[in-house]
């Protein structure tokens, strides 16, 4: 079986460039606090799994000077995600780990729920699937994990709408590959998400 690699789509956490839409409820800069404590969380989640190497996609690019300002460990590997819709910067992602030989294991930083546990069985599903799926409760997902690449997972995607991990999983049909899907978990995007940090991101 191929190794793992898992590759966290991210946003700079920088004051009216992340987390927009919590912005009515934190401000701008309180909303860069939270997406940097989000990914901080992110990366250590990865780690804690132990499946192999740990990505960062970032925009801006990782020469931007936010990025040696957030608490993070050595070790990571870093790439930019470039031009284009989410999809776009998905595919490229994917489809460069899986020609290096590797399994891809695509993350954002939204989820907070997401476990060591999650990534681990999303990691050994691929030794008898081709995708794993986590969803959100919004309808989208918060991992989606590829042994094989093609271009239908991610190309005209209704991104940022209830319908995106369903209609993921109908494209995974239409190409003919088996896919573990797993229970969902909620992500932290709107206003009323915010009191799912409890517990979560202690004094949020």
């Amino acid at each position: 079986m191929s190794p793992a690699r898992i590759v966290i789509i991210v946003k700079a956490p920088i004051a009216g460039f992340a987390k927009t839409r919590l912005i009515p409820a934190l401000g701008a800069d309180g909303a860069a606090r939270l997406a940097r404590r989000l990914l901080e969380r992110t990366v250590r989640t990865a780690l804690e799994a132990r499946l192999g190497a740990v990505e960062l996609c970032v925009t801006p690019a990782p020469e931007h000077p936010v990025w040696p300002t957030l608490d993070l460990p050595a070790g990571l590997d870093w790439s930019e995600q470039g031009e284009g819709d989410l999809g776009a910067r998905l595919a490229r992602a994917a489809q460069r780990t899986i020609a290096a030989g590797e399994t891809a294991i695509l993350i954002g930083t939204d989820c907070p729920e997401l476990t060591p546990t999650h990534l681990q069985a999303a990691a050994a599903a691929l030794h008898e699937h081709d995708a794993a799926l986590v969803p959100s409760a919004d309808g989208g997902y918060a991992l989606l994990a590829i042994r094989r690449f093609h271009p239908l997972l991610f190309t005209a995607m209704p991104w940022s709408t209830d319908v995106v991990a369903r209609e993921t999983l109908r494209r995974i049909g239409r190409l003919g590959w088996t896919v573990a899907s797993f229970p969902s978990v909620h992500d932290v995007d709107l206003p009323a998400d915010l009191p799912r940090l409890h517990g979560l991101l202690p004094g949020v």
